[in-house]
């Protein structure tokens, strides 16, 4: 299960965001394939967490929640049926794609509760045949997911929390900051013309759009009570 609980989710109301976050979705000219809930992992919901999907692999990664690691068994027959060549972290390390951050340039790691170094060290492994350099940094101690502080927005641009690029993991880039008091909002997803922001965040949105971005705000208030961002609903690809 996630790390905290703020609350019971409204799940009619979750259920509603999550359409207007797939019809977004759609409107990008992105397939969707949508997958059946399943009731005995309640945290499956956050498929991102399951497997990194590259242009010529996938990888059904390892979560480090024990009671999540029946997911990628369930996942892994329609990443299958997506791509001819998938691996396997198999352990003993565990790695969580809302740690993962892919650029244009490197894949980084954050480092947490969720992903430790021989988790990292498995996927280095397993993409450097194919020309990924993987960067392993450490995630602030009192944030789930190297994701939840961070998300790109286009090769060279990253959104990111004050907090989190302080510790200098994002040189080289270019950085927008999230509005004080609005951390939330870094955790976005850039699909073709879109970016898909939480909604609520009217400074970092304005600050998105002022910066040439076509914004779209989900209201997520309900999956943020279990720790979900805008990012852990899908995988992109």
């Amino acid at each position: 299960m996630r790390t905290e609980d703020h609350g019971t989710p409204d799940f009619d109301q979750m259920a509603e965001d999550h359409s207007y976050y797939v019809a977004t979705l759609r409107e990008t000219g992105a397939q969707i394939i949508e997958l059946p809930a399943l009731e005995g992992f309640p945290d499956s919901v956050f498929v991102e967490d399951d497997a990194l999907c590259l242009k010529e692999c996938a990888i059904l990664l390892r979560p480090g929640a024990p009671s999540r690691m029946g997911e990628v068994a369930m996942m892994a027959p329609t990443i299958r049926d997506c791509y001819d060549t998938v691996f396997e972290i198999t352990g003993p390390g565990f790695i969580e794609g809302g740690d993962i951050l892919t650029t244009s340039r490197e894949i980084l790691v954050g480092k947490s509760a969720r992903t430790d170094s021989a988790g990292v060290a498995q996927l280095r492994e397993i993409v450097a045949p194919f020309g990924y350099v993987v960067r392993e940094v450490q995630t602030p101690a009192d944030v789930l997911h190297f994701k939840t502080d961070c998300s790109l927005l286009d090769d060279e641009t990253i959104l990111s929390t004050r907090r989190l690029d302080q510790i200098g993991c994002f040189e080289g880039y270019r950085v927008l900051h999230t509005a004080d008091g609005e951390e939330a909002a870094a955790n976005a997803i850039r699909f073709n013309q879109f970016v898909l922001i939480p909604a609520g965040f009217a400074k970092t949105a304005e600050m998105l759009r002022s910066q040439g971005y076509e914004v779209r705000e989900i209201n997520n208030a309900e999956c943020a009570k279990i720790d979900g961002g805008m990012s852990c609903l899908s995988l992109r690809f």
